[in-house]
C-alpha cells in the first residue's frame, strides 16, 4: 500500500472513477495488515526522532518493536492540540529544518498558532490524498477548478491546489473575495469545479442570481467543499440553485490538512477515509475508551507516513462514527459519517447539553427555513438565554404579522421539543445574515 499511482489515474470499470483500485478496493484483511505495518513504522519514526514521544513511550514501557496488536497501540496516551501549542513552533518536528520545504499554521486566534511542517515526501503524500478525494467527487483530468479558498498559511488553498494539478486539472487560483469576479471567471473560463466553503458557494450563487447569471446553463458541475460542515439542507439548496453536485471533504491542519477523507458519488452522507495514510480510532470522548465499529464517538487519527511532524493518537474532538462495509462506488475503505459536531462545541444551557447540529436538523425539516442562521447565547437576565436569528425563504417573509408569528411559533415549538430548552426565535429577512468568505461562525456565546 505504500506505492503511489502514476499521474494518469486508473479507471475502475463502471460509472465511478477510482484513482487507485489496488489500494481503494483491497480486502479488509489486506487493508488492516498493511495499515498496521505502516503504523509500527510510524511509531518507530516518532520514537527515534521526537524527544517527547521517546519519553512518553519509555514512560509506559513500550518499545516500537513490541507493538504487535491494536491493543498494544492503545496503551499510548492521546496527543492533544495543547501539546502543539506548548511546543511552538518546532518542538515536535522530527527532521532538521533544512529538510522542511513548507510550513502551514492555524489562525492562532485563541493564542499561539498550530505550526506544522512538511518534507518533500509529506507534500507528495498530501498531493496523492487530494487526487484521490477529487476522484471520489467525480473530478477528472481536464476539469477546470476555480479556487475560492484563501492561500497563505491556511492548508486548504495550497493543499487542494497542488493535489488537483497532480490529477491533471487546470487550476484557476482566484482565491477568496471579489465575488463578482468569481462569477465572471466561471463564465469566461468555463470553470467546471468550484472549491470553496459551502457558505461562500451559496453566496456566489446569490450574487450571480442578482446579476442575472443563469446557473442552469453554466459550465460548473462539481462543488468541492471543505473548511466547515455542510448540513444537508444547505447542500440541497446549493445543488438545486447552482445545478451542480456538491461533495464534502474532511481534514485538519494538525495531521495534514484537507485529504483525510472525502465523499464519493454514492455514499452521500459519509466520507471514505484514506486508510493507507491514516489510522483511525473512535473513542468515548469522556472516558477515552476505544469503541466498537459503528458506535458514535470522537475521531482519533494517526498519520501513517508523516515525516515532518508525526502525531500519535491525535484527538480531533470531531464526533462521528465509522463503518467498514463495502460501498456501492466499489471502494472498500472505511467510511466516516460527516462531521457536524465537535465534543468541545457543546453548549450547556441551564444544565442541558445543546449541539448546533441539533438545531440544523430541526430547521432542515421546516419548509421555509433557510440554511442561514446565528445562535446567540447570553445571561443578561441572570439565566442562560438561547436566541436563534433565522433567515427565512422569500416566500415565507410577508407583511402579515399573523402568518409570520405563526411560522415563528412553529419553529419555536419544534426546537423546544427536541432541545428541551426554550429558544427565542427571531425571523430575519432574506439576505440580512452576513455571508462570509471563510468559515461561517454560527454561534456567539456572550456569557462571561
Amino acid at each position: 500500500m505504500s506505492q503511489n499511482p502514476s499521474q494518469n489515474p486508473s479507471q475502475q470499470p463502471g460509472q465511478y472513477p477510482i484513482l487507485n483500485p489496488s489500494l481503494e478496493c483491497a480486502s479488509r484483511d489486506e487493508i488492516a495488515s498493511q495499515q498496521f505495518a505502516l503504523l509500527r513504522e510510524q511509531v518507530a519514526w516518532a520514537y527515534e526522532r521526537v524527544p517527547y514521544y521517546t519519553e512518553l513511550l519509555d514512560g509506559i514501557g513500550l518499545k516500537p518493536a513490541e507493538l504487535r496488536t491494536p491493543a498494544d497501540f492503545q496503551r499510548i496516551p492521546f496527543t492533544e492540540k495543547s501539546l502543539l501549542r506548548d511546543t511552538y513552533p518546532y518542538g515536535l518536528f522530527a527532521v532538521p529544518l533544512d529538510e522542511i520545504i513548507r510550513l502551514h499554521a492555524s489562525s492562532g486566534t485563541t493564542g499561539k498558532p498550530i505550526v506544522v511542517g512538511y518534507t518533500r515526501q509529506d507534500i507528495e503524500e498530501w498531493r496523492y490524498c487530494i487526487m484521490a478525494l477529487a476522484q471520489m467527487a467525480g473530478v477528472v483530468p481536464g476539469d477546470r477548478a476555480q479556487m475560492a479558498f484563501g492561500y497563505g498559511m491556511f492548508t486548504g488553498g495550497f493543499g487542494l491546489h497542488y493535489g488537483m494539478e497532480g490529477l491533471g486539472v487546470m487550476m484557476i487560483p482566484a482565491a477568496a473575495g471579489n465575488t463578482e469576479r468569481h462569477i465572471m471567471m466561471i463564465e469566461d473560463y468555463g470553470t467546471t469545479v468550484l472549491i470553496a466553503t459551502p457558505s461562500y458557494a451559496l453566496h456566489i450563487c446569490e450574487v450571480g442570481e442578482k446579476l442575472g447569471f443563469d446557473w442552469a446553463a453554466s459550465s460548473l458541475r462539481v462543488g468541492l467543499f471543505g473548511g466547515e460542515p455542510c448540513p444537508p439542507k444547505l447542500k440541497a439548496e446549493i445543488e438545486s440553485r447552482m445545478h451542480i453536485t456538491c461533495t464534502d471533504n474532511y481534514g485538519l491542519t494538525e495531521v495534514m490538512g484537507p485529504g483525510v477523507s472525502g465523499e464519493c458519488l454514492v455514499s452521500r452522507q459519509q466520507q471514505h477515509i484514506m486508510e493507507d495514510r491514516f489510522y483511525w480510532e473512535v473513542i468515548d470522548p469522556n472516558t477515552g475508551e476505544v469503541l466498537p465499529e459503528g458506535q458514535p464517538g470522537e475521531l482519533v487519527l494517526t498519520p501513517l507516513k508523516k515525516q515532518g511532524i508525526p502525531l500519535l493518537r491525535y484527538r480531533t474532538h470531531d464526533l462521528t462514527r465509522v463503518i467498514t462495509e463495502p460501498c456501492g462506488c466499489g471502494r472498500t475503505t472505511a467510511r466516516m459519517d460527516k462531521v457536524r459536531t465537535r465534543s468541545d462545541d457543546m453548549l450547556i444551557i441551564r444544565g442541558t447539553n445543546v449541539y448546533p447540529s441539533q438545531i440544523e436538523d430541526v430547521l432542515a425539516g421546516i419548509p421555509g427555513a433557510s440554511a442561514h442562521y446565528r445562535i446567540i447565547v447570553d445571561n443578561e437576565t441572570g439565566l442562560d438565554r438561547l436566541t436563534l436569528n433565522l433567515e427565512v425563504q422569500p416566500e415565507i417573509f410577508s407583511d402579515s404579522f399573523t402568518a409570520m408569528d405563526g411560522f415563528r411559533q412553529q419553529v419555536t415549538d419544534k426546537l423546544k421539543s427536541v432541545l428541551q430548552v426554550g429558544v427565542v426565535v427571531k425571523l430575519v429577512e432574506p439576505g440580512n445574515i452576513d455571508r462570509v468568505m471563510g468559515k461561517t461562525k454560527h454561534v456567539e456565546d456572550l456569557r462571561s
